[in-house]
């Protein structure tokens, strides 16, 4: 029976062979043919190969050009030569078996095989922040299957998560499910949410290759590892916290970017809060345990300053009257704070943080111990609670990529955001950035420039489609892109605290425009959030978790 199987394989072989190579010249669909055919009964998965090699030829009926060879020498046959695979891949492929050979190891991964001719073409994205929520959102699903990629199933509203660390809003009210950003994940039968981390990507193959992000003994393996293949990849894995590979940063510090973060912060806050009651405590050990320090002058680090001198002032004050007078907060910042904003605005923020009782001191961090920080001038500050807020880089996954990149070490894209060196590959978001060669500046890590990039990717994913099978693999070289990518900056916003905010329209520091702070900012700041809430479900939450606060308060309990 194995025999007769070869037989059919080798019948085939030469039926699509002479199929392929019609018209003179060899196509790369005939090329890979012939190797297949080659391997013959040496190879257990040259009878398997045929499905993806037949797939060959839509590359050559879409003009692919140079590369359609790729697809044809490494889609075709599932044996690929181990100098193929990604660095990132190599070290996957030694855990997964113990064979001899690395491309057999992870041959043998369960995947998310090659869509066919008769399916939708398959765009994977890796990620589920601002700019690939933006994507699932606008990403026309009756044209693409769609697979997402990432290590939580939910999108953070980040400009609202320090008001999460006190009480102010409750965690769920800045939290939206992917699925119902873009439902077609849960219900369409070509389209899947993974919970998982990638690991590795083959552009030459067209295939992501993941770990699943909770490890769990009921599944076959643990770590449990998949591919899957892809027509188009968007990569927006977004970026980490930079620490300037300070010492000590990661042990002993919290960022203030995910809500197990925000949570881990709550959590510490009001332990600190109720340890410092305890009897025989002196009084340099109460101090240490309620000084809050926060370390980076940018939008988060203010308005989490602010949002923790109003929890202070308002809350604490009334229900931890006995240690009310040792609790602090101080602000470091190497240079000044809110850099971004107008000058007349940062000196606003740096008299009211300071008239509220945040500490503002100018210095850099050169080591951070476990109860207290190391500045360059030799200053030690005790604290309690360290929040890390210095903004972003590159994160590792992004740097492991063989990728061109950008200045900064992001992942370099042309003006339509893609990457230009491989193909059938995008990349948006933190993770990205323009290419010197561009002569366009690097964005900054906003969340309006990320969802802005998602919105735009979405509409140019539709002209692909709409012509000549453009959405497929290797068939997007000759369809007309349209408009390059352009930003314009609308301005920016920070709350300061105590019903007081800044506003600063302008396009760029240089330019006219409105720059005004005090209580009417900080409606407008309040209503451009609750409008920009993703759902109507979150945006109730927010309406009702603003005014519970008012009316009762904070609250200060201490779960988990």
């Amino acid at each position: 029976m194995a025999w007769s199987r070869i037989a059919r394989s080798s019948q085939l072989s030469q039926s699509l062979s002479r199929i392929a190579s019609e018209g003179g010249a060899p196509t790369p669909a005939a090329s890979a043919l012939r190797n297949a055919a080659a391997l013959g009964p040496r190879s257990r998965h040259a009878a398997s190969s045929f499905h993806s090699l037949a797939c060959v030829g839509l590359a050559d009926k879409c003009g692919a050009g140079a590369g359609g060879h790729l697809y044809g020498q490494n889609r075709g046959i599932s044996a690929t030569p181990s100098r193929l695979l990604p660095a990132a891949a190599e070290p996957l492929a030694a855990e997964c078996s113990d064979t001899e050979d690395p491309a057999e190891a992870m041959a043998a991964l369960p995947d998310l095989g090659p869509t066919g001719l008769k399916n939708k073409p398959r765009v994977v994205v890796l990620g589920s922040g601002w700019a690939a929520c933006r994507f699932l959102k606008d990403v026309d699903t009756s044209v693409y299957d769609v697979v997402c990629v990432s290590p939580r199933n939910h999108m953070v509203f980040t400009p609202l998560l320090a008001s999460t660390c006190v009480g102010t809003l409750e965690f769920r009210s800045v939290v939206e499910p992917v699925s119902r950003i873009q439902p077609a994940l849960a219900t369409r039968p070509g389209s899947y949410f993974f919970l998982a981390n990638c690991t590795g990507i083959d552009t030459r193959k067209h295939e992501v290759y993941c770990t699943v992000a909770a490890g769990d003994e009921q599944l076959p393996t643990n770590p449990y590892r998949f591919r899957v293949a892809y027509d188009k990849l968007v990569i927006a894995s977004g970026a980490e916290p930079l620490t300037f590979n300070i010492k000590g940063v990661q042990d002993n510090a919290i960022f203030l970017r995910e809500v197990n973060e925000a949570q881990q912060i709550r959590r510490k806050l009001l332990t600190n809060l109720m340890l410092s009651e305890n009897p025989g405590l002196s009084e340099a050990e109460k101090k240490r345990l309620l000084h809050c320090v926060v370390v980076g002058g940018g939008p988060t680090g203010v308005e989490f300053s602010g949002e923790l001198s109003d929890f202070i002032m308002r809350d604490v004050r009334d229900r931890y009257a006995h240690v009310k007078d040792y609790v602090k907060v101080t602000l470091i910042e190497a240079n000044e704070i809110l850099s971004s904003f107008d000058v007349g605005l940062r000196q606003y923020a740096t008299n009211h943080l300071s008239k509220y009782g945040v500490k503002l001191v100018k210095g850099v961090v050169k080591e951070v111990l476990p109860t207290e920080i190391v500045l360059s001038d030799g200053t030690h500050v005790p604290y309690g609670l360290l929040v890390w807020s210095t903004g972003v880089g590159p994160s590792e996954f992004v740097k492991s990529l063989d990728l061109p990149k950008s200045p900064g070490g992001r992942i370099g894209i042309d003006e339509y955001l893609r990457v230009p060196s491989v193909e059938d590959v995008y990349a948006l978001g933190d993770c990205a950035g323009f290419l010197e060669s561009t002569k366009r500046p690097v964005l900054p890590a906003l969340a309006q420039v990320a969802e802005r990039e998602g919105k735009y990717l979405a509409q140019l994913f539709k002209k692909l489609a709409a012509q000549n099978g453009g959405g497929r693999a290797h068939c997007g070289k000759r369809v007309d892109l349209g408009e390059p990518f352009v930003y314009k900056h609308i301005g920016s916003m920070a709350s300061v605290g105590r019903y007081k905010a800044l506003v600063d329209l302008r396009e760029n520091k240089d330019a006219k425009g409105v720059s005004m702070a005090g209580f009417l900012s900080w409606v407008m700041w309040r209503s451009a959030y609750l409008t920009r809430v993703v759902s109507w479900r979150n945006r109730f939450y927010v309406a009702v978790n603003w005014a519970t606060t008012l009316v009762f308060g904070r609250d200060n309990t201490r779960i988990g």
